[in-house]
């Protein structure tokens, strides 16, 4: 085949959509300062480091998974905030694949808007750019729930090798696994039921034979078994870690019920009636939204996978409105049916209005984008930005990380930080080896330090017991909590450089 010919059956649209997905997610990547979050996730990621394997503590963490990939990026490209995030834009950015895969029920069409409508997702994109487990746990959900589809209507490998892996992948990510296939369960029996008051339309043809023979089911539970087991053993040194599927199951049940403080009462019209969720989307994700109203429809005549995808993202919305444990992050893992939804009613007609109207909608979607991720990213004002840590925090940390730039025998300082919650501390100033974290305590005597951080309100504490030749320097760390001052040794950081003549001093 011709070069000419080989370019014109290249799908340039998708080409298009993808390299708008990547530069959204890649552009000043570590434009914002570590998240908290992110902060324990690097922390596992340097323990995994430093001893070998991972200890799975279900109480507190998340699945595996995400700190072996963040383990992966800063052993090739050392420990920074590229690094850190890389993965799950990695991740973000292979979920429209996936996405795309959807066109055998929705059209290639649909699926294109679906998947540019998730290329320029306020949520999709802000939380695309954090190092957390979400952006793996849609690729994953996404994927294990197109293997069901494909398994169940077209009985194809394929089909078969994504559900057991989608399904896998899910395990080793998030505890709300279960909700998730619990939905898709449920789902199915609704439809069945369903189909009973209203047929499907057009009836439900399943290919005659099946293209997967025992050992493709045999092998891809044993490639699943062996990733659960490598994982969650802690890549075989530590076996007990097994048991944090079914531990993790608990420690869950207990902090979706209690909340511990992500509750939004707020936002509660009647107990278990909380429209959080849908708050968000009106406020951000005009597309998805459509896309939810649309797929209301489909409880009349409708085709067997749209109906069931209608299903499963109401069931999965409404487990997510009842649970009170709620951060805006996990609106990401429950809208990604939605923008399927929406391509299909744009597509609906052969109307240009329609496609007119969609892409207006995906132009707001890209606006809100870009101001929300480059420059409102750490504007408390913004639902999205939730406990995020200051560009303020520089105060502290970014003198220290000159000083090592210039002369590496400086991660010898030593150092004190005094705050009850100090994440992400413990991670960006990880490559230092002489910081002690004391939890809110300040120990007596007082540790010998060149720094010492505390919380502006409790340096009278702290002033009297360091005595002179300290400078004090105002810094804030992240929303929710108070001012913070960090203690410099003088004489520890260079001088400012003094104007000359011919600069003088700004006033």
């Amino acid at each position: 085949m011709a070069w000419p010919e080989k370019l014109r059956r290249v799908p340039w649209a998708v080409v298009a959509i993808v390299l708008l997905a990547a530069t959204l997610r890649l552009v000043a990547l570590d434009l914002k300062a570590p998240h908290f979050d992110e902060g324990v996730n690097g922390w596992f990621a340097d323990r995994l480091r430093e001893t070998g394997t991972f200890e799975y503590t279900p109480d507190n963490f998340h699945g595996p998974w995400h700190f072996y990939t963040v383990f992966v990026a800063q052993s090739l490209l050392g420990r920074n905030v590229w690094a850190l995030r890389l993965p799950v834009v990695l991740a973000s950015v292979l979920t429209i694949w996936v996405l795309l895969l959807y066109h055998r029920w929705f059209g290639q069409a649909a699926v294109r808007w679906a998947a540019l409508a998730f290329a320029v997702s306020p949520v999709c994109v802000f939380y695309g750019r954090y190092s957390i487990h979400e952006p793996w746990f849609v690729l994953f959900t996404a994927l294990f729930t197109w293997g069901v589809m494909a398994l169940w209507l077209d009985r194809d490998r394929a089909g078969l090798w994504a559900a057991v892996l989608g399904l896998a992948g899910m395990i080793l990510n998030k505890e709300t696994y279960i909700i998730h296939a619990g939905s898709l369960a449920l789902a199915g029996v609704i439809l069945a039921a369903w189909g009973r008051v209203v047929p499907l339309n057009p009836p439900i043809a399943r290919r005659a034979q099946r293209e997967w023979r025992p050992r493709d089911l045999r092998n891809a539970l044993l490639v699943a078994l062996f990733l659960l087991v490598f994982f969650y053993s802690g890549n075989f040194f530590h076996p007990a870690g097994l048991l944090g599927p079914f531990e993790a199951m608990i420690a869950w049940t207990k902090t979706g019920a209690a909340g511990n403080g992500h509750e939004k009462t707020a936002y509660e019209l009647l107990p278990f009636v909380n429209y959080y969720w849908l708050a968000l989307l009106a406020r951000y994700e005009w597309p998805a939204l459509i896309g939810l109203l649309w797929s209301v429809r489909y409880a009349w005549a409708a085709p067997a996978v749209p109906r069931l995808l209608a299903i499963l993202g109401g069931g999965v919305l409404v487990a997510y409105s009842i649970v009170p444990y709620k951060t805006p992050w996990c609106l990401s893992v429950m809208i990604w049916p939605w923008f399927l939804f929406f391509g299909a009613a744009v597509t609906a007609t052969s109307s240009r209005w329609d496609r007119a109207a969609g892409a207006l909608l995906l132009a707001v979607s890209l606006g809100m984008t870009l101001r929300l991720n480059f420059r409102e990213y750490e504007n408390d004002a913004e639902p999205y930005v939730y406990v995020q840590t200051y560009r303020s925090v520089d105060k502290l940390t970014g003198p220290l990380l000159e000083l090592t730039r210039k002369d590496p025998r400086q991660y010898g300082i030593s150092g004190a930080i005094y705050l009850q919650s100090s994440y992400p501390l413990p991670w960006i100033l990880g490559d230092f080896t002489n910081i002690g974290y004391h939890d809110g305590k300040i120990p007596d005597p007082l540790p010998p330090a060149q720094f010492h951080v505390i919380e502006t309100a409790r340096v009278e504490e702290l002033r009297p017991k360091l005595g002179p030749g300290f400078d004090e320097v105002p810094f804030h760390l992240r929303s929710g909590l108070d001012e913070c001052t960090v203690f410099f040794q003088s004489g520890l950081l260079p001088a400012p450089p003094q104007p000359t003549a011919e600069e003088p001093a700004q006033p």
